[in-house]
């Protein structure tokens, strides 16, 4: 089986179809799996939420997801998911709203956005002095110690940090990196940073062997025009989202 995974798209519209195309050039995928945060940001919300319901991919619920799908009287939401928000259909935040926190996409193999008792919370990573950095392995096994025992290949997204782990006598874990969205900035305390260091378009393929365990990775980065969908975000006032979106670094 041959698996496509993506995950944190952001209302990369551009980013997203570069992928896709990619992905075709490469000979296509048995499955190809959404990890989530599907529109939040100043891009294009609507219509990559359109692409998105007419591929009717197997996806799991992105904080974000959820954030956007709340009640929109709430005056607390960020402004990317409020910029997304005010451009959604109900149903197309009923729809994010629906979506599972966890999905099995094959035996022994399980996807979720961010740890699969939480989406929100950080699987592979810590903060070190306002930076994402790979967390030590003792704090990711405590963070999978809820997986059922068989299983042999985690798949997760959230941290837009691309990372390959193999926890001995544990499952592999795999997260792509960021289809739309190169660096963020949050100041949930503690405040930090998260920077692919680019800007290309990420996201990864999985080979499965007969018996259902993994034997081949590919972290994939995609050429796109990036530069239009800067000019977007600056439109959309959001002078520190084109920052990223060109250089994948949120300061220079």
């Amino acid at each position: 089986m041959r698996i496509a995974v993506l995950a944190d798209i952001h209302g990369n519209l551009l980013a997203l179809d570069a992928v896709l195309d990619d992905l075709h050039r490469r000979g296509g995928a048995d499955i190809i799996l959404n990890l989530g945060d599907c529109v939040s940001g100043p891009l294009w919300p609507h219509e990559t939420m359109q692409r998105l319901q007419a591929l009717n991919l197997p996806t799991v619920r992105g904080n974000h997801d959820r954030r956007v799908a709340q009640d929109p009287a709430d005056g607390a939401m960020w402004p990317s998911d409020r910029y997304a928000q005010e451009r959604l259909t109900a149903s197309q935040r009923e729809a994010l709203l629906a979506l599972p926190l966890t999905l099995a996409v094959a035996p022994g193999v399980i996807a979720f956005h961010a740890r699969p008792d939480h989406d929100e919370r950080y699987l592979l990573d810590t903060i070190v002095g306002g930076q994402l950095v790979r967390a030590p392995l003792a704090a990711v096994k405590r963070r999978l110690k809820s997986l059922d025992p068989d299983c042999r290949l985690v798949l997760c997204g959230h941290s837009h940090r691309g990372e390959l782990i193999r926890i001995p006598g544990d499952p592999v874990v795999f997260n792509p990196g960021s289809v739309g969205c190169p660096a963020y900035d949050d100041d949930t305390p503690p405040a930090h940073v998260s920077e692919q260091g680019s800007p290309y378009a990420r996201y990864g393929i999985v080979e499965l062997r007969g018996d259902g365990r993994p034997d081949r990775f590919e972290s994939i980065a995609v050429d796109y025009d990036h530069e239009a969908a800067a000019k977007q975000a600056e439109q959309a006032g959001r002078p520190e989202w084109a920052h990223a979106l060109r250089t994948g670094f949120m300061t220079d």
